[in-house]
């Protein structure tokens, strides 16, 4: 039954298609055929497309091109740019590239030189707005909203930079500093509590990443149905039940037990 209903659906696409195209042709130049525009969460580029490890999340309306690779549990939030078009981009695992950011490489970098790819450790977290470009950020690092990091540069290991910062081309930012400012200069060192920060934020997007992506996978049927449940809860809240002596799936909103009268 299903293979049937494949190829009668088919066939009624293509009957629709036909008929769009005759009814353009009968309208002639003042014809017009809307184009749909592919979505370009994950979009190939030439020979390149990205390659997403398990449990990857990547907002609907990001946009990834080309030659990335984002490791297990890693997100790439909504807005966010990630370009491999002259070159690669690398993201280990649990990283949180956030809302707007721009992560991309170099073919003609500045100074002048061999082109540069991004490499992106693992249980990173790169802020809201941020750029990056052309660079190698180590594990469990932090880059703070609206900074800039441009070619070259490399952060080591558990280190930070702060928001709005920019660090100029080919500077390296050693483990457990902070460096601020425009350009940027070395802050202080980081404490144990900017440490574990750094490790505590990463596993907190990776557990958010989760929630927005059983999201954004539901079917049309599964939203109207929120929607219900929603209008169910602002009608008929925990504490009407309770009265009520009537207990709900939390979920489902069925009820699973009602007090005898």
């Amino acid at each position: 039954m299903s293979s049937f209903m494949k190829g009668l659906g088919g066939l009624l696409r293509s009957v629709g298609r036909a008929v769009d195209d005759f009814g353009v042709g009968m309208q002639g130049k003042f014809g017009y055929v809307e184009q749909l525009t592919p979505s370009l969460a994950c979009m190939g580029l030439k020979e390149s497309k990205p390659t997403l490890e398990k449990e990857v999340f990547v907002a609907p309306n990001a946009t990834v091109v080309g030659d990335v690779k984002i490791g297990q549990k890693s997100s790439i939030w909504y807005g966010a740019v990630l370009r491999g078009d002259v070159n690669n981009i690398t993201i280990g695992e649990k990283t949180n590239i956030q809302d707007n950011a721009v992560v991309h490489v170099a073919k003609n970098p500045i100074p002048p030189g061999s082109p540069i790819a991004t490499t992106i450790g693992s249980r990173v977290t790169i802020g809201h707005g941020a750029i990056i470009h052309a660079c190698s950020i180590g594990d469990d690092c932090l880059v703070g909203m609206g900074a800039k990091i441009l070619d070259g540069v490399k952060m080591e290991q558990g280190s930070i930079v702060a928001g709005g910062a920019m660090v100029p081309p080919g500077v390296t930012i050693p483990t457990g500093q902070i460096w601020a400012g425009t350009p940027a200069r070395f802050l202080r060192a980081l404490t144990a509590d900017e440490a574990m920060f750094i490790t505590s934020s990463a596993s907190s997007y990776a557990d958010l990443a989760d929630v927005h992506r059983e999201e954004n996978s539901k079917t049309f049927d599964e939203i109207e149905w929120d929607k219900i449940v929603r209008a169910d809860r602002l009608e008929r809240d925990p504490d009407y039940d309770s009265h009520m002596g009537v207990e709900r799936d939390p979920k489902t909103r069925e009820i699973k037990y009602m007090a005898s009268l």
